[in-house]
């Protein structure tokens, strides 16, 4: 049986505004040494299947300067301080990103960003009958597309390579799971 780690001291090593990185001191379990992790601490993510009433999905075209790429994505952000769940913060960002409003939002999942080294989680919220209402809110550093993608394509896009974001694939996964009507453990 794999057994937590015992942290024996956690030290700020650096605050870059979206994250901040520490550096951990934990004891093995198995063996009793010591050993040096580095983590990023950042705050959780929201991802957003928006969907209209002709089963199409709002998607979003943006830059991504980790990869230098243009990426077709479901919008999503960073949740603020002042968003009081996922669900909020996904409308949100779904409305600024898109213009878009729909009906029945609700939670679909949380997953763990990448926990080898994050310590973050990455919600996934349902919205449905989704209709365009609103002029975009763009951050300041933000420029993007809205895209209307027919749900059957989906799975064309994401096998072509045409949809990369690893959230984002497990997103819309989770997704094909509730419309085949696998339920949550």
């Amino acid at each position: 049986m794999i057994l937590p780690w015992k942290k024996i001291s956690s030290r700020r090593l650096g605050d870059f505004r979206i994250f901040t990185i520490r550096t951990d001191v934990c004891v093995s379990p198995r063996t009793g040494q010591e050993h040096d992790f580095f983590v990023l601490d950042s705050a959780d993510w929201v991802n957003v299947i928006a969907v209209t009433p002709q089963e199409e999905l709002v998607m979003v075209e943006q830059y991504r300067f980790g990869s230098e790429t243009v990426e077709l994505e479901i919008p999503g952000g960073m949740m603020d301080k002042t968003d009081a769940d996922p669900v909020v913060a996904g409308l949100r960002e779904l409305r600024e990103e898109t213009g878009y409003e729909g009906e029945g939002a609700r939670s679909l999942s949380k997953i763990l960003a990448n926990p080898a080294i994050m310590s973050n989680r990455c919600h996934t919220v349902l919205v449905e009958n989704c209709r365009l209402k609103h002029p975009v809110q763009f951050d300041h550093a933000e420029d993007i597309a809205t895209r209307l993608v027919p749900l059957a394509e989906i799975p064309r896009l994401v096998a072509e390579e045409k949809i990369r974001h690893p959230l984002v694939v497990v997103a819309l996964y989770q997704y094909e799971l509730l419309r085949r009507g696998v339920k949550k453990g």
